[in-house]
């Protein structure tokens, strides 16, 4: 299995359902004389997760047969919910939590798709996310703050 392969398998730790591939922040993985190197970036130069997803990368890739492994955080260009690929926004919606849309219109409710809803609060279960409620059917849901 490529390195890359092994690396874009890695599940994002605040948000499970996606790979960190599938939620963008995987920038690019080399392979060089048996060495590789990954390049992240983070939702947020303060992702409480990036040193947990640095580890998990180098896990993956030494138990793949890697063993020299390094991880690069790289903060320009920032990441932007732009990067969320279709199939991670599909696993999003799929868990309830709501992807990322326009920055002018409120999420769609995860559960039974109202446009309807309401933001509760600036902060949901991660930074990066935000507590909603959808007003038809009442249910809370987190959404993906959009950058």
């Amino acid at each position: 299995m490529s390195a890359y392969s092994v690396a874009s398998a890695v599940v994002d730790p605040e948000l499970p359902v996606v790979t960190i591939e599938e939620l963008g922040i995987l920038r690019d993985v080399t392979e060089d004389a048996g060495r590789v190197v990954v390049t992240i970036t983070p939702t947020y130069s303060g992702c409480p997760a990036l040193d947990v997803i640095r580890a998990d990368i180098s896990s993956a890739l030494r138990a793949a047969g890697y063993p020299d492994v390094e991880v690069r955080t790289e903060l320009s260009p920032a990441w932007g919910t732009d990067r969320i690929t279709e199939a991670g926004r599909v696993k999003l919606a799929a868990a309830g939590i709501a992807p990322p849309g326009l920055l002018t219109i409120s999420p769609r409710c995860p559960h039974c798709g109202s446009p309807d809803t309401q933001r509760l609060s600036a902060f949901g279960s991660t930074a990066c996310k935000a507590l909603w409620r959808c007003r038809t059917c009442a249910e809370p849901f987190d959404a993906v703050k959009p950058l």
